[in-house]
């Protein structure tokens, strides 16, 4: 009785008030695409990518926050696993973009890392994109990009109570595009 008593309680759950697919319909909302909220799809056939659209909820102390996580996989060419994560640069005001390394072949980290920094137009793209995430892996034959976007979230409070949808500007629309682009094009080639 105890032990089942105890994995109830510390059975994963969601956070009370957390409504799922409601942060997708505002999103879908936002940006203009109803394949978010109906298929979880955000894509571009002007320029021919697809990218998934997962939410993400991360339990705080009487609040809760849900992001909207953008995935796309496409094709590599070459064999080798590698996992990378690319951040902003600079303490106050960004300067650049870094990759860190997390696992994999180190000189196909090493190669990924001086291609994603030549690459001018993505670079362009990134380096006003408000993202809190943006992970690189290749395993498998694919590339999968994962994307968390400061914008198109809410955030919960329990206490006051409160909830609020944070908006993606259509600055943050355009860039957000141009890098899911922009990746699509060049994962493949690395």
């Amino acid at each position: 009785m105890i032990k089942s008593l105890r994995k109830q309680l510390l059975a994963p759950r969601a956070p009370s008030g957390y409504r799922p697919g409601a942060t997708l319909v505002c999103l879908a909302r936002n940006l203009g695409q109803q394949g978010i909220a109906s298929a979880g799809v955000f894509q571009d056939p002007a320029q021919g990518w697809r990218a998934e659209v997962h939410e993400r909820v991360e339990a705080h102390l009487l609040m809760h926050i849900v992001t909207c996580e953008f995935q796309l996989q496409v094709a590599a060419r070459q064999e080798g696993d590698v996992s990378l994560e690319v951040r902003h640069a600079g303490a106050l005001r960004r300067t650049g973009l870094t990759c860190v390394y997390r696992k994999g072949d180190q000189a196909r980290f090493t190669r990924l890392r001086d291609g994603l920094q030549q690459h001018d137009a993505l670079q362009a793209a990134l380096m006003p994109l408000d993202f809190k995430r943006l992970t690189l892996a290749c395993h498998g034959g694919q590339w999968l990009l994962t994307l968390e976007h400061m914008g198109g979230s809410e955030v919960v409070n329990r206490m006051p109570a409160f909830r609020r949808y944070i908006s993606i500007s259509p600055q943050q629309r355009a860039h957000l595009m141009a890098s899911l682009a922009h990746f699509s094009t060049l994962l493949p080639a690395l």
